[in-house]
């Protein structure tokens, strides 16, 4: 037997590098989707994907480098907010880097395309007296009422997102902290609750009674509520309320404790646990913004005071 060559003949190298490179957007889109599927995550992320993947006139399997620029610089001549121009490349970059990881395409077009850089925005909060207004417009003398102002102390007192506020169950709610299951990072967490949330819920949840489901908040027919109706009852609550100066939604509540947190003396980790965020630096983001007492707090920790 004659000795094997070193170098594959034309034939042999076509054997060894074979590709399963796609050739539409439907076929490299299911296979996309059926991975995100397998890592199991939820609808709102299959949704954000469908939404911020949509390519208007060359098929995304065939894009390259200088097509990508090109489509940021196009939306931003359109007037795209940095965010949004941001959120869609975030989605691209997920779905380019799935593709080129398992060999589905040749060159991955998104590479070397950065993400805009964005200016530090101020995060609009609620007043004190603004959180009085809006308690003051529930009226709890009606379930709905009560349940509505239920709903914003706990999103005051917790920091919980709106996605997380409509999954929380009866059982979930313990002694003096509530467990957090359905969490965006999939990981559970435990928040503390304040004496006057306690109370509330132990208030609401006498009067809530027996219901077709566990789920801590209900609608007048005992039905699970679902996350439209709480975000059209906050909306109702901020038309009435005549606040103009800042959005009248869940997550300005989430923000507005954030910072009560921060100013009332709180320290980043303990935010961070209670903010459900697996990264420190998106609560910085909440530090730099409002810890503005730097120079007081230096002045009672410093490390020379014991000397």
């Amino acid at each position: 037997m004659s000795k094997r060559r070193t170098l594959l003949n034309e034939d042999e190298l076509r054997i060894a590098t074979k590709t399963s490179y796609v050739t539409t957007d439907e076929e490299a889109l299911k296979l996309f989707f059926e991975d995100c599927q397998l890592r199991n995550l939820r609808p709102h992320t299959f949704k954000y994907y469908r939404e911020s993947m949509k390519m208007e006139g060359k098929p995304m399997v065939e894009m390259t480098e200088r097509d990508m620029k090109n489509m940021v610089i196009n939306m931003q001549n359109r007037g795209l907010k940095t965010t949004t121009i941001n959120t869609k490349l975030r989605a691209y970059r997920t779905f380019f880097n799935f593709l080129y990881k398992n060999k589905h395409i040749k060159q991955n077009p998104i590479a070397n395309i950065k993400l805009l850089k964005q200016r530090k925005e101020v995060v609009p909060t609620f007043s004190n007296d603004q959180l009085k207004l809006l308690f003051s417009l529930c009226d709890q003398k009606t379930f709905v009422g009560l349940r509505d102002y239920t709903i914003m102390l706990v999103m005051l007192d917790t920091a919980v997102r709106i996605n997380e506020l409509i999954i929380i169950e009866l059982q979930d709610v313990k002694e003096n902290e509530i467990v957090i299951r359905e969490t965006k990072t999939y990981f559970e967490r435990i928040v503390p609750m304040s004496k006057k949330l306690k109370e509330q819920l132990e208030i609401y949840i006498k009067i809530r009674g027996k219901a077709d489901t566990n789920k801590l908040f209900i609608n007048q027919d005992g039905k699970e509520l679902k996350k439209r109706s709480v975000q059209t009852r906050i909306e109702c609550y901020g038309k009435e309320s005549r606040i103009t100066d800042v959005r009248v939604s869940a997550h300005t509540f989430r923000h507005t404790t954030a910072k009560m947190f921060i100013q009332n003396g709180g320290n980043a980790f303990h935010l961070q646990q209670l903010l459900g965020h697996t990264s420190l630096e998106i609560t910085k983001k909440y530090l730099n913004l409002w810890s503005t007492d730097v120079a007081e707090a230096h002045k009672k920790y410093s490390a020379l005071n014991d000397f």
